[in-house]
């Protein structure tokens, strides 16, 4: 699966959104995969001084990340192809 970054405007005075929307992308790409689609949720990360809020998936196709974000209702989003870092976590001895 590939990694896709989804970008969505969060008014800094909406910070407790940003939660509610990490939740609602959660549930809508579960409810997707039990559908049969490949896709799986990451993780949220909200920028409030960015006034922006990031959310991660897995997936075959944007097509499928798109679905789950107009499931979640995400409103208006940016979705591009992400590369993550497998070694980040990783404590170095």
């Amino acid at each position: 699966m590939v990694s896709y970054l989804v970008e969505v405007y969060l008014p800094r005075s909406s910070a407790g959104d940003a939660h509610a929307t990490g939740l609602r992308a959660r549930t809508a790409a579960a409810q997707l995969a039990a559908e049969g689609t490949a896709v799986r949720y990451v993780r949220t990360t909200f920028v409030p001084d960015d006034e922006t809020c990031f959310h991660v998936f897995e997936a075959t196709s944007r097509d499928s990340v798109e679905e789950v974000c107009s499931r979640a209702g995400l409103g208006r989003i940016r979705i591009v192809c992400a590369i993550e870092d497998p070694s980040a976590g990783q404590s170095q001895a």
